[in-house]
Order: structure tokens, then sequence, then C-alpha cells
């Protein structure tokens, strides 16, 4: 076998690259810590066993809580960077076999990058997203677990890059409106605020979560999950999407319709005492 350099690479070695690489065959978390704390550890840890289990993956009995969030402390602290970090965590099924698995048990790797932010901030300024529309996520279970098979944001990620948006609202195959390339969408229409439930295929997002809770005990904001048509945008007065590193980012514009970002920006301060991070 030849590689990209035009070197010869032995078929045993191939054979060895973790099933991650071959296969997506693994799931993974982004947890943000702050002074040395993992924001939101139980809900993470949780979805990541949940996923565990949906994949069918043997859950080693080392996976204690207690374990792995030392595990992830310790390498944000060996790359220097426990302050303020994103560690991700990838869970893959051990090596052996094709597609059917000679070992249902697990492997994992953890890296951290450095963030310059510790609490979550008000992003201002312009955030313009259109559709993506080339493919469309399955309404599955699936599709709500945070596993490697991210190819729609992967190539909805490019198409905005080209076409000068800030994001892509990525479509199921209902043609209603699930989710951000990187995040959960809200969306605001007078007192109700809405986002999609997890039976239309969008992510079963930790931020998605704490921002639910946070909404259901705002006086006078009706709380829902309910599905959005790329009609509703249009008579939207907020949208904004949501993920555990960046907190709330408003969306300011999707085609011709622009968008307030009053009630976005009102969900800060409270999440930053939620988090326990003000």
């Amino acid at each position: 076998m030849v590689n990209h350099n035009g070197t010869f690479v032995s078929s045993d070695l191939v054979l060895t690259q973790n099933r991650a690489f071959l296969y997506g065959d693994a799931v993974f978390e982004t947890v943000k810590i702050v002074n040395g704390k993992i924001l939101f550890f139980e809900d993470h840890y949780f979805r990541l066993m949940a996923s565990m289990r949906i994949l069918r993956m043997n859950i080693p009995m080392a996976f204690t809580l207690e374990f792995l969030e030392q595990e992830l402390l310790k390498v944000a602290e060996t790359n220097l960077c426990s302050h303020s970090a994103r560690v991700r965590i990838t869970v893959y099924r051990n090596d052996g076999g094709y597609y059917l698995p000679k070992d249902r048990g697990v492997s994992y790797l953890i890296s951290s990058q450095e963030i310059t932010f510790t609490n979550y901030q008000y992003f201002s300024g312009s955030y313009e997203v259109e559709l993506y529309k080339d493919f469309y996520v399955s309404n599955q279970l699936l599709s709500t677990l945070k596993t490697t098979q991210k190819m729609i944001s992967t190539l909805g990620s490019i198409f905005a890059d080209e076409n000068g948006y800030d994001n892509c609202l990525l479509l199921n195959e209902s043609k209603n409106v699930i989710e951000a390339l990187n995040g959960s969408l809200f969306m605001l229409m007078g007192n109700k605020l809405q986002t999609p439930p997890l039976t239309e295929g969008c992510l079963n997002g930790i931020m998605r979560k704490q921002i639910l809770t946070i909404a259901r005990k705002m006086e006078g904001i009706e709380v829902v999950e309910e599905p959005i048509s790329p009609f509703d945008l249009q008579k939207a007065d907020e949208l904004f999407c949501t993920n555990v590193i960046q907190g709330i980012q408003p969306i300011t514009k999707y085609r011709k319709k622009e968008y307030v970002t009053t009630f976005s920006q009102s969900l800060v301060q409270p999440l930053n005492e939620f988090a326990g991070i003000v």
C-alpha cells in the first residue's frame, strides 16, 4: 500500500489504526474547564455513558465519574492550560475485525487546548446564517449522539466559509430545522422560546439542557420543544445557537430577516451564575 507521499505502508499498520479513524466507531465529549473545574461534568459524564451503551461498547469498571474527571483535569494541567481550557475525550472501540469488531472493549484519547475566556460572554456584532441543504440529518437516535461521524457538519462548515456565512442551520429528513453546525438552536417568537425535540434528530446538547433549565424558571417565558420549519425562521424575533464552549451565540441575520438579541443577551448572566463562574 502507498501513502500520500509515495512511500509504502505495511497493510498490518493500516489494520492497527484505531476504529475511530477507520469507521468513525467512536464517541466524544468536549468539556470546558474554568479554574480547575469542569463545567456541567455530571451531564457530560452521563451523556457519554448513555452513548456508549447505545453504541454497544463495553464500559470499563474504571470509568467512574471521579476517574474520568481526574483524567481530564490531569491532561489540562500537564498541558499548562488548567485555568481555562477546552478538553476533549474520544472513546473508541478497540482494534480488531472489520465492520464487526472482535473486541467490544474501548480505549480513549484526551487532548486539551487553552482558551482565552473563562466566563460566558455576550457576543455582539453581526452573525449571519443560511440553511445547508446539500445533505440532511436522519430523524433517529444515532443523530442525537456525539459520535465522530460529523461529515455533514464538516461539509456545511466548508459551504459557510465559501459563501461568507458565519454558520449554517441543518435540516432533517422532514425538512425541519434542527440545529446549527456546532450547536443547538433556539428560536424566540413573542414570549415563546422554542427548540427542536430530540426526536427531530438534533444533538442531545449539554448547553441545550442548561438553557432549557434556566429559561423554564424565567417569568413570562413559555418554553417548548417543538419542530421548527424554515418558514418559522422568517417570523421569529430572535434566533441563537448554543454550545458548552462558547455558551450563547446570537444570530443577527438569516437571508433578509434581521433579529434582535435582547433575550439571548439576558441569558448570559444567569448562565454564568448557573455554571458557578461569576
